[in-house]
């Protein structure tokens, strides 16, 4: 599916930079202020704040075949189809 956000930007209220990649979204978990959305191909998008884990540019090439993703106040942890966790934020 499609996402729609809203409220404050630096909480990850705004996901413009983003939305061309939110295509065809599985799941969504949420830190304090940002988000991180796992899409069909198994890939992860994330927005928000860095300081609570909006950005994953540094683990981007490895979050691919993602199966699930758990949030705690200022981080993302991600399991892989293999078993392996990739830790961001």
């Amino acid at each position: 599916g499609s996402v729609v956000t809203w409220g404050a930007p630096g909480f990850g209220g705004d996901s413009l930079a983003v939305q061309v990649k939110l295509r065809n979204v599985q799941q969504i978990q949420a830190s304090p202020g940002a988000f991180a959305a796992i899409l069909d191909n198994g890939s992860v998008v994330t927005w928000g704040a860095p300081g609570f884990g909006g950005d994953s540019l540094a683990v981007q090439v490895k979050l691919r075949n993602v199966q699930q993703i758990q949030a705690s106040p200022g981080a993302f942890a991600a399991i892989l189809d293999n078993g392996s966790v990739v830790t961001w934020g």
